[in-house]
């Protein structure tokens, strides 16, 4: 059985704090003629289109400043999409290779709110360095790993002296405060908002099995989980999914969106209460219990369960069964923090 394991640096198979799927927003930067500062947080490494200009200029898939002539260097700040703590960054130079910037500095800061454009850029915010003036190789991903265990909320990417930058991945770990979540409150424990994961998964030929936790639903079939077409007879793909926190699950919901001629044609959801972190998953010694029996799917559809969950014990983990293949947009598991 082939399983899917995230490549190295280890901290990337953590999630994209900044990721635009995730609610990250590139708020303002101080340049950004050539190459819009919202790219830097789409999805991918960015593309390359032979002979596509702007009257500005050359088309980039990414943020790039105009040559600076006058001391100083470029900067973007951005809002990530979720609270927590970073443990890694990608600043990806893709496609930029005459003119990338030649070293990058990160910073960051813990706001509540949402603080004006005008208050980030004024000298009341205290930015802490995370990641000092450092080279950057053109056309390349640039790994920096982050040692620091402070909860962030705003990033600010310095780029020497100007440039373009394609990509910046911001992975880390979600931080909520679930003091402040009532023990009777229905929270989506399957949101990657909330800090929920995909961890593994037999097969995600053709999109990747973090999306099935994004906020909103999927803006196309790209944005899902979607494995290859398998002709073994009785098969069955899967992937985990480690729960925001330990809880009770009282609402499912399955969502098809986009998915029409792939869609699978059942699922199931499983679920085990773990708290060892390096217990290998794929293994088949381990005891699942039955949250919601094989379903019938629908094409391009929301599938609500409430009624049909066969358990009310409480899980830290579950695995997403679908039959024989196919793919899922977003799953949703509604229910109560336990202890």
């Amino acid at each position: 059985m082939e399983i899917i394991r995230t490549k190295k640096p280890k901290f990337t198979s953590l999630i994209d704090l900044a990721s635009e799927k995730l609610g990250g927003k590139a708020l303002v930067c101080s340049d950004d003629f050539f190459a819009e500062k919202e790219n830097l947080l789409k999805p991918g490494r960015g593309v390359f289109i032979v002979d596509e200009y702007t009257d500005r200029g050359k088309w980039m898939d990414g943020w790039e400043s105009r040559r600076k002539r006058t001391p100083g260097y470029d900067w973007c700040i951005i809002q990530l999409g979720a609270s927590g703590i970073i443990k890694g960054l990608d600043i990806d130079t893709n496609f930029f290779l005459g003119n990338h910037p030649p070293h990058a500095s990160v910073e960051v800061c813990n706001l509540a709110g949402n603080p004006s454009n005008e208050f980030l850029q004024s000298d009341e915010v205290k930015w802490t360095e995370i990641t000092p003036k450092s080279h950057l190789d053109a056309g390349s991903q640039n790994f920096f790993e982050v040692n620091n265990n402070e909860i962030w909320t705003h990033l600010r990417l310095n780029i020497y002296p100007d440039g373009g930058v394609a990509r910046l991945k911001v992975y880390g770990e979600v931080y909520k405060n679930w003091d402040l979540v009532q023990d009777n409150e229905l929270i989506d424990l399957a949101s990657a908002v909330n800090g929920a994961k995909s961890i593994l998964c037999n097969d995600m030929f053709f999109s990747h099995m973090d999306n099935l936790l994004m906020p909103n639903r999927g803006a196309n079939m790209g944005d899902g989980w979607e494995t290859k077409r398998n002709r073994t007879p009785n098969n069955r793909d899967w992937v985990i999914v480690k729960l925001a926190h330990k809880g009770q699950i009282f609402e499912i919901l399955v969502d098809t969106c986009h998915f029409k001629g792939n869609y699978p044609d059942t699922c199931s959801i499983e679920g085990i209460n773990i708290s060892d972190e390096t217990v290998d998953f794929s293994s088949a010694d381990l005891t699942w219990t039955e949250i919601l029996p094989k379903q019938k799917l629908q094409a391009d559809f929301e599938h609500f369960f409430e009624k049909e969950i066969a358990s009310s014990e409480s899980f830290t983990h579950i695995r997403l069964n679908i039959f024989p293949d196919g793919g899922v947009s977003r799953l949703r598991l509604f229910g109560h923090i336990k202890s």
